[in-house]
């Protein structure tokens, strides 16, 4: 009894390969995140300050945060050819 291979006349199997492309980054995405606005050369009272410092200090951690895992994520993802030997 023989099967059938579909309409492929050859008898041997079709060679497949594979290409992984690794993500770009933009170049723009691998900068920092800029840093805090300088506060004004006077004395801030605590009901000034506090709201500004909490709010700058927040943000600057989350943007670097993202940034920095993006960056990492799209650099660090392994191709098979990369990983390593178990």
């Amino acid at each position: 009894m023989l099967s059938a291979q579909g309409c492929s006349t050859s008898s041997q199997s079709p060679i497949i390969r594979t290409d992984f492309k690794r993500g770009e980054v933009p170049a723009e995405a691998r900068k920092p995140c800029e840093r805090p606005e300088t506060l004004p050369d006077r004395a801030l009272s605590a009901k000034e300050l506090t709201p500004l410092w909490g709010k700058d200090r927040a943000a600057l951690l989350t943007c670097e945060a993202r940034r920095a895992a993006a960056v990492a994520a799209a650099d660090f993802v392994p191709v098979p050819e990369e990983r390593p030997a178990k």
